[in-house]
């Protein structure tokens, strides 16, 4: 049995996270971490912030869908716990990334640090990556629901750099029009944010005569929980830090 946190519980992902982890038979939910459901409800599981929680509970493993602002904050507390962390909000710096790798060994603690949970998007940027090597000229287009706090999204800065490691590059890399989106190391990322959407990324190559694209779609939040699940239950024994699920699927 594993004994679970999760940090950012009154939000939608969150909130779906606490009851997806509790109708599992070999996960324990043992705390659900959010201001929002404020102190003093410790005996539900229900607790205002991190140290408070880890003040009366001892999980294992802690999954963390607060804000950007937040994120740093609560997982270096779970990390110096040493409690194995999966990150789910995007916004970390790399720079914060490293320090939260330091701070994991230094406690005996693992970090996996998950731009996207969905299967399909982890598979997405596979594809994308190796078109890459093919096709180097290429720009992302995604697509997320209006109150996403950050833009690009972490999904699409991942694939950016895989595409990038792969061998993309943009040749008008000196575009200056604000309307070509934001270069990202030689890949062009353009961020929508409209009601109506969950999570869309389409990336698409240009070649000689022909163009390809990549498209992945998530229809519901549901779609992210396989993942998630995935996750919590390697990362005990997935040593040091890892980024990105895909390292998961070999």
């Amino acid at each position: 049995m594993i004994d679970v946190m999760v940090v950012g519980a009154a939000g939608k992902m969150g909130s779906l996270t606490c009851a997806t982890v509790a109708a599992q038979d070999d996960l324990r939910l043992v705390a659900a971490v959010d201001p929002a459901l404020g102190d003093g409800e410790a005996a539900a599981g229900r607790f205002g912030d991190v140290a408070a929680a880890l003040a009366v509970v001892h999980p294992q493993v802690a999954v963390d869908f607060t804000a950007p602002a937040a994120v740093f904050a609560t997982v270096s507390a779970a990390l110096q716990a040493g409690v194995h962390a999966v990150v789910g909000t995007t916004g970390l710096a790399d720079g914060q990334v490293d320090e939260l790798s330091a701070l994991a060994a230094g406690h005996g603690a693992n970090l996996m640090v998950v731009p996207n949970f969905s299967l399909g998007a982890v598979l997405m940027m596979r594809f994308a990556a190796a078109a890459a090597h093919h096709l180097p000229r290429a720009e992302i287009v995604e697509l997320h629901e209006e109150a996403k706090a950050d833009a690009p999204s972490g999904t699409a800065l991942r694939t950016a750099r895989l595409m990038t490691e792969a061998g993309a590059t943009d040749r008008c890399g000196d575009e200056t029009r604000p309307s070509r989106g934001q270069d990202a190391g030689g890949v062009r990322i353009h961020s929508i944010r409209l009601p109506g959407v969950v999570a869309h990324q389409e990336v698409v190559f240009g070649g000689t005569g022909e163009t390809l694209t990549i498209r992945h779609d998530s229809l519901s939040r549901e779609s992210f929980m396989p993942g998630v699940l995935l996750a919590v239950r390697r990362i005990q024994a997935s040593a040091g830090t890892m980024v990105g699920l895909e390292n998961l699927l070999d």
